[in-house]
């Protein structure tokens, strides 16, 4: 796994002999060490902001103008609830997890390998034009996308629904990849406006799936729904590298490898995208028989156990 430039810049800030331009170069292991205080101490304040001001609503809160009369039904959004352990009884429970699984292990095909990938692609009598430093501004940029879809097609689905935008992640995710495939090495500025969209749907993918559930299951559980399903993320954080490391090894050794050495390894991603899209497009409605006995007890019941600290 390539360090996120931050991560570089923080252990050349640890140890002034590491070189983060200089792909060869090793940081100490003090260094290590600090990086991760460093920034496990970052997470640990982000997360005591988010603990700190996320509040539950009053009972009976409504945004002033609000009139839930005029929300017009919208397919495969139920009023109803349903709970974790029924959630995991269903259909559409484990294409949502397929569905998560595809998307995830293509996004992670590219992220896991971006920075030697983009050296590889163009590489020429074992000489590549893109340099360590080049690469690994490419794995920064990356990052900004996989952030930015979280929050654009997140978004869009809003508009248009959860079931179209995951048709968008995954169908045109798959020609994105054939792109790549094919002809991702003719320009450096196209390789990476394909790659930058396709991790914009991995990011756009995770932070779709919490609404999507919420639409087949409702409030009640949503969340202990959700742990059971990035189940599915740990698996494709799994399969995603051995997919790619497997096909890479089979090519050759690291350093001489060049565009032709990934298709295997891509179409293999198509072939993943087009399993989830299938998937998606078969998620149906929660049946009844799932469904809680009463959803607005089960959400007062829900919100007064989390006031009370005993959930």
């Amino acid at each position: 796994m390539v360090a996120s430039p931050l991560s570089r810049q923080l252990l050349s800030f640890y140890d002034p002999a590491y070189d983060p331009s200089n792909g060869a170069s090793t940081a100490s292991g003090s260094a290590l060490v600090w990086l991760f205080v460093t920034l496990g101490l970052g997470y640990f304040v982000i997360m005591m902001f988010g603990v700190a001001n996320v509040r539950v609503p009053a009972d009976g809160w409504r945004p002033a103008g609000f009139d839930p009369a005029s929300v017009a039904a919208k397919p495969l959004v139920t009023t109803a609830n349903v709970s974790a352990a029924n959630a995991v009884k269903t259909r559409s429970f484990w294409l949502l997890w397929v569905v998560l699984f595809c998307n995830v292990t293509a996004g992670i095909g590219i992220l896991e390998q971006a920075s030697p990938m983009i050296q590889d692609f163009f590489r020429d009598n074992g000489t590549s034009a893109v340099s360590v430093a080049a690469a690994g501004g490419f794995v920064g940029l990356l990052s900004l996308f996989n952030m930015a879809g979280r929050f654009v097609w997140s978004s869009t689905s809003d508009l248009i629904g959860r079931r179209p935008i995951y048709m968008v992640y995954l169908g045109v995710g798959m020609v994105l990849y054939v792109l790549l495939a094919l002809v991702g090495q003719t320009a450096t500025a196209l390789f990476v406006l394909l790659a930058c969209v396709i991790l914009s749907f991995y990011g756009g993918g995770f932070a779709t799936v919490p609404a999507y559930l919420r639409d087949l299951f409702g409030t009640y559980q949503v969340g202990a729904i959700h742990g059971r399903l990035l189940t599915a993320w740990s698996a494709a954080g799994i399969a995603g590298p051995l997919i790619v490391n497997g096909f890479l090894d089979a090519q050759g050794k690291p350093g001489t490898l060049t565009a032709a050495a990934y298709r295997p390894a891509l179409f293999t991603m198509v072939g993943l995208l087009a399993v989830g899209f299938v998937a998606n497009l078969l998620v149906r409605p929660v049946p009844q028989r799932y469904h809680e006995p009463s959803a607005q007890g089960n959400v007062d019941e829900g919100r007064t156990a989390e006031r009370s600290g005993t959930r």
